[in-house]
């Protein structure tokens, strides 16, 4: 069982700038799972890197359903993430929400298929196909490793939109009673 941590919200410095590589598969890597696992579940997610919680290294864990319905969960330690060619590629242009920037939703073109390389919590090489909302959540996971949240890839009036709507409701959550 891992502790919940907070969870770090757009414009904070460690979610816009690149993570670093994960060296050692210790103790201090699990514990550090198990923590996002727990922070994950609090806030009702179904991804979280570890940026999200302020520790900037390429990490994420995922518990979510493939398009077929199927639950899949894991953790990704160093991913690189493969999308297919354009020629094969189908885009969902389902609506997409993230932790970091609570209860704002829009559409955001994504790959229907994704796959993401890389290891697990001991060190052990995972590969890990996705279709669906596993798919999204696997491109999204990756993209907070690399510095970009959803809302980077969202035009620009889209975004002012989602950002705006989101400074209202954190200025509600701040009123007085």
């Amino acid at each position: 069982m891992g502790e919940v941590r907070p969870i770090v919200r757009v414009g904070d410095p460690v979610l816009h700038r690149p993570c670093e590589p994960v060296t050692g598969f210790d103790g201090e890597l699990a514990a550090l799972v198990a923590d996002m696992f727990a922070s994950m579940y609090a806030a009702e997610g179904v991804g979280l890197a570890a940026n999200q919680i302020g520790v900037p290294l390429r990490v994420f864990v995922y518990d979510c359903q493939d398009a077929d319905g199927r639950p899949h969960k894991g953790v990704v330690v160093n991913p690189a993430l493969e999308l297919p060619g354009l020629g094969e590629r189908r885009l969902d242009a389902g609506d997409e929400g993230c932790l970091s920037v609570p209860g704002q939703y829009a559409p955001l073109p994504r790959a229907d298929r994704a796959t993401v390389r890389g290891f697990d919590a001991e060190g052990e090489p995972v590969v890990v196909e996705g279709t669906g909302l596993l798919a999204r959540c696997l491109q999204h996971e990756t993209d907070h490793l690399d510095g970009h949240l959803y809302i980077d890839r969202l035009p620009a009036k889209r975004r002012k939109q989602v950002l705006a709507a989101y400074e209202e409701s954190t200025k509600a959550d701040k009123a007085p009673l």
